[in-house]
């Protein structure tokens, strides 16, 4: 439990260091849009989807308006990962040293996504 604190705090101090980027607004809760047209999707987390056959619109839109409500319209800080197969920007993003990955996943709007969770120290650590 201690290490696991002190890990974070390294995390949380670390991720004021990172650049920062402006959200325009989020598509769904798991990807958003900064003011100057990056497409980013954010790692590690898999939020319910808006269309298509696995598609849960009302879980979804409850979703993409709570991470709405986080960080359209502000600054945040972001850890570029890699780039996915639709040239989207994987990333980690941070407001105020929270981590937004896991205040989704702590708040039922996202779940880990198990495949890419290696990615993402931040989510190992919990």
């Amino acid at each position: 439990m201690f290490i696991s604190l002190l890990i974070s705090m390294h995390i949380n101090n670390y991720s004021y260091e990172l650049p920062k980027v402006s959200i325009k607004s989020c598509y769904d809760g798991d990807t958003c849009t900064t003011s100057k047209g990056e497409i980013i999707r954010i790692a590690c987390i898999d939020a319910p989807e808006l269309k298509g056959k696995k598609a849960n619109p009302v879980a979804a839109k409850k979703s993409r308006d709570y991470l709405n409500s986080l960080i359209e319209g502000k600054e945040v800080n972001i850890r570029r990962i890699t780039k996915d197969k639709y040239k989207r920007t994987v990333a980690e993003l941070y407001k105020n040293g929270v981590n937004i990955q896991n205040d989704l996943i702590e708040k039922g709007f996202a779940v880990i996504y198990a495949k890419y969770a290696y990615q993402c120290p931040s989510l190992t650590n919990n």
